[in-house]
């Protein structure tokens, strides 16, 4: 399909560079501060207001777009019905690379969407959650392929999914700790009836092809969403973003005793990043090139950044 795309004189996708996609704003007001930014900043990643103007402005008010078209599509529904319908959330899926930036965006959209005029209440949710357990990865030997499609319980991700788009209130996810790389036991993020959902995770807009190592559900996790999105970038800057995050994690979070990569924050500067080029080669890229890159043109909209983690150019589905 990749072939195809580029090959072809035509395209299903409708592509943007950076200064037509910020015309689109139009008046969508300023909803962020720097203080928000302050907060929800990713290692290593100078977002700043002028990329929230250009860029994610103008996709709150795409997304505005859709979201309101959906809501007024529920209520038609409900009147053909004679008030039988039940509204469920709307779900916005996100995937793409480890230390693509993923997670921020998240962030940054759910401030932006839950100041629309309607203060919709919104939800942010990674399918961390969904891993399986580090005993259980033990049990498989599969501890190296964490962040694979067969390392999550997909399961119990569409499980969740369906009950969420069954309109089933007061729902609960796993919690997951980054500082001790682990399912947390007994802890959860609990669902309770949001107006939108963003999930985001490296594998959520994987196919049945892309899942042939598995044993295929009846559904997948894209079947749930709205809309989707793909966060791009050249792999040698993901790698670059994914070193530089390495060697910032030495210096804080890998310090803290309860950290499972404790045994990395004594490494001196040239063998850490030996250590994270490693890891990269051997594990991320290798998910990335063969589960998480091949499900980009599934998504509706495709956000590609450049060197500095700045959008450079926007592709969107045509309807």
């Amino acid at each position: 399909m990749l072939k195809i795309l580029n090959e072809s004189k035509v395209s299903p996708f409708i592509s943007f560079t950076r200064d037509e996609w910020k015309a689109l704003r139009d008046s969508t007001p300023m909803t962020v501060s720097e203080e928000d930014l302050s907060i929800i900043r990713g290692i290593n990643e100078k977002i700043s207001l002028q990329e929230v103007e250009e860029i994610f402005l103008p996709l709150s008010r795409l997304m505005n777009i859709y979201y309101c078209a959906a809501r007024q599509l529920y209520d038609s529904r409900r009147e053909f019905l004679k008030e039988k319908g039940e509204k469920v959330p709307y779900v916005v899926g996100m995937a793409g690379s480890v230390a693509v930036g993923k997670s921020t965006i998240g962030r940054l959209l759910k401030i932006l969407f839950s100041r629309w005029s309607t203060a919709p209440k919104v939800s942010l949710i990674a399918t961390d959650g969904f891993l399986l357990p580090n005993s259980v990865l033990e049990a498989r030997g599969l501890m190296n392929r964490k962040g694979f499609p067969e390392s999550y319980d997909v399961r119990s991700l569409i499980h969740f999914l369906y009950e969420l788009k069954s309109g089933k209130d007061d729902l609960k996810i796993p919690l997951y700790s980054h500082l001790t790389y682990d399912i947390v036991p007994g802890q959860f993020q609990e669902i309770k009836r949001p107006d939108i959902v963003i999930l985001e995770g490296l594998n959520v807009l994987q196919t049945r092809s892309t899942m042939a190592s598995q044993t295929n559900p009846e559904l997948l996790v894209s079947d749930f969403f709205d809309f989707s999105i793909y966060v791009d970038a050249d792999v040698a800057d993901i790698k670059k973003w994914y070193i530089d995050r390495f060697l910032v994690f030495r210096e804080t979070a890998f310090r803290d005793p309860k950290s499972f990569f404790r045994k990395y924050a004594e490494l001196n500067t040239e063998d850490a990043i030996a250590t994270a080029s490693s890891i990269w080669e051997e594990i991320n890229a290798v998910n990335l090139r063969q589960n998480i890159e091949p499900t980009k043109y599934h998504a509706h909209l495709i956000l590609k950044k450049g060197p500095d983690h700045s959008v450079t150019d926007v592709f969107m589905r045509k309807i």
